[in-house]
């Protein structure tokens, strides 16, 4: 009997590991209380004490609601484009959105402040939008996870409107990495001869300052309607 009770209590074990493990691959979910590994949240206590506007003093077009981060969709030039107070070099971001239907908005990283040009000519952008909806055909490097205008994704599978996609952006300068949904899709180097061939090419082209900063704000754009949970960053 106290084999068999042995027995049972190993099987229980694994399986609750499995179910852990399941559970985070099936959704990418990132816990809300995660405060191990250095990991910063930075929609914590349901505040955006951690956020800042990139061209104005006070937050605008932006409300947070049980945890969830909502834009108004004002539009690309709208000047209502979010980042943080804290300035990353290497790190590693996650988080989940969900997007309005035939709307898109994007990710950035490496912003540098300037109200005098927009934030999608300062930094990269992990793009995010209703692939499948979108009113037009796009180029492959427009759509979810593409680093805008510069590199498609491979294997880039979006979950249907209404439903949660996990997004993970890893940068060890000058890699860096775009996650979709647990699966690598994409992965370049900052300052390459692709990198600057696909720049000077794109674009881009006549942007010198794009791309070219190693450090500065996470950014989230207010161009369409997208929500936004559980953002946490870890520093690498």
């Amino acid at each position: 009997m106290a084999k068999i009770n042995s027995f049972l209590l190993i099987l229980a074990t694994l399986a609750l590991c499995c179910y852990t493990v399941e559970k985070r691959n099936e959704s990418g979910a990132v816990a809300t209380n995660d405060q191990s590994e250095n990991w910063n949240l930075l929609l914590e206590a349901n505040k955006l004490d951690k956020w800042q506007m990139y061209s104005q003093d006070s937050i605008k077009g932006w409300s947070l609601t049980n945890g969830e981060l909502h834009s108004s969709g004002a539009g690309w030039d709208a000047n209502e484009d979010i980042v943080t107070k804290e300035v990353f070099d290497n790190f590693d971001l996650m988080l989940e959105w969900k997007i309005a239907p035939q709307n898109s908005s994007g990710i950035f990283f490496y912003v540098q402040r300037d109200s005098s040009h927009p934030i999608y000519e300062s930094a990269p952008e992990y793009q995010v939008m209703d692939d499948k909806g979108w009113p037009e055909k796009m180029k492959p490097n427009q759509y979810t996870a593409a680093n805008y205008a510069m590199h498609a994704p491979i294997g880039a599978k979006v979950k249907p409107v209404g439903e949660w996609n996990a997004t993970r952006i890893i940068v060890q300068y000058p890699h860096v990495e775009h996650w979709l949904n647990g699966v690598k899709v994409l992965e370049y180097e900052f300052g390459s001869e692709d990198w600057e061939k696909r720049k000077a090419s794109g674009k881009w082209a006549e942007i010198s300052y794009y791309g070219r900063a190693k450090s500065g704000h996470i950014g989230l754009q207010n161009a369409g309607k997208v929500l936004y949970r559980n953002i946490k960053i870890k520093r690498l």
